[in-house]
């Protein structure tokens, strides 16, 4: 047998045995699964075990984005108490910069969430997200999947400091809470943003200083525009405590934007995406193959572009089992 057949064997025989220990809700083996979904052998397996999970989403899927210094981790922090008194269990997955040395996430936004280590209803991991990403982790729909499956009802995705264009984490979630500061200048820029646009519900960050009602009232002049429908703004202060329980109740009657076709198409664009991104970095010589072969062709970028894709997906379809 060859080697590589025994190392597919290997994996599926372990894989098997942590995801039994998943099945019967081990949050050990629940840990381990978001590990190997960082790794291209596991992910093909984890979506054939995922098939089976129901077509209807299970949990609701929250986005926290804005900023940096708008106050995600610690609302976040603050929102925890609220959706466990109204009987939710609920995952975190904080998505942090990564860090130049280790690889991993730099654990920033987890050190402002309370450490809740004796409640089995909370469960928070921080996730690496590399530059370009949107602000969000690698393989993030596949991470959400297995909290799905898990049984969480509630799963709350963290985003880091964002830009203005950083709109992807709305394909991936039910709904787009974004928060900005009051007085910080934001409310201009994401006037100009498509960020504003995905957001399915503005906060003002922040709402025991000056300017908060200032701020809603220019974002609700902005925003909620005749003949368009209304986005719900809110004040919130992490720090007294205030507008935490009409957000959670907000939240609770939001919409599941998942559940829309178009979602779903986009949502597979990404995986598409990622697919092409990873056998870009694998097939590095076939890479260096087409580059030459453009430049003796005389090939413009699109031309060149659109025979790399073609030969990465060739080259993919014939790896398939």
């Amino acid at each position: 047998m060859a080697p590589a057949t025994e190392t597919f064997l290997r994996d599926e025989k372990d894989l098997s045995s942590i995801w039994d220990a998943y099945e019967r809700g081990d949050r050990r083996a629940l840990a381990r699964l978001l590990t190997w979904a960082e790794n291209p052998q596991y992910r093909p397996m984890l979506y054939q075990r995922l098939r089976s999970r129901t077509q209807q989403p299970g949990s609701f899927v929250l986005a926290i984005t804005g900023s940096p210094g708008a106050g995600k981790s610690t609302l976040i922090g603050k929102l925890l108490p609220g959706i466990r008194q109204r009987g939710h269990t609920v995952a975190v997955l904080a998505c942090d910069p990564r860090s130049p040395v280790s690889g991993g996430a730099l654990l920033g936004d987890r050190i402002r969430m309370p450490v809740m280590v004796e409640d089995q209803g909370v469960y928070i991991r921080s996730l690496a997200a590399p530059p370009g990403r949107q602000g969000i982790a690698e393989n993030l729909d596949i991470r959400l999947a297995l909290l799905e499956r898990f049984g969480f009802d509630w799963i709350i995705v963290e985003t880091i400091g964002v830009g203005q264009a950083d709109v992807a984490i709305g394909d991936l979630v039910d709904c787009v809470t974004l928060l900005i500061p009051p007085e910080s200048g934001d409310e201009i820029q994401w006037e100009k943003a498509g960020l504003l646009e995905v957001a399915d519900l503005v906060v003002v960050s922040k709402g025991d200083l000056p300017g908060a009602g200032r701020t809603a009232a220019q974002l609700q002049q902005t925003l909620n525009l005749p003949g368009f429908p209304a986005k719900p703004i809110l004040v919130v202060s992490a720090a007294k405590g205030t507008g935490l329980s009409d957000l959670v109740q907000q939240l609770e009657t939001s919409p599941r934007r998942r559940q829309q076709e178009e979602s779903q198409a986009r949502r597979l664009l990404l995986l598409a995406q990622e697919i092409l991104a990873q056998r870009f970095r694998e097939r590095r010589e076939l890479v260096a193959q087409l580059m030459e072969m453009a430049r003796q062709q005389g090939w413009d970028d699109w031309q060149a572009a659109s025979q790399l894709a073609r030969g990465l997906m060739a080259n993919h379809a014939a790896d398939s089992p």
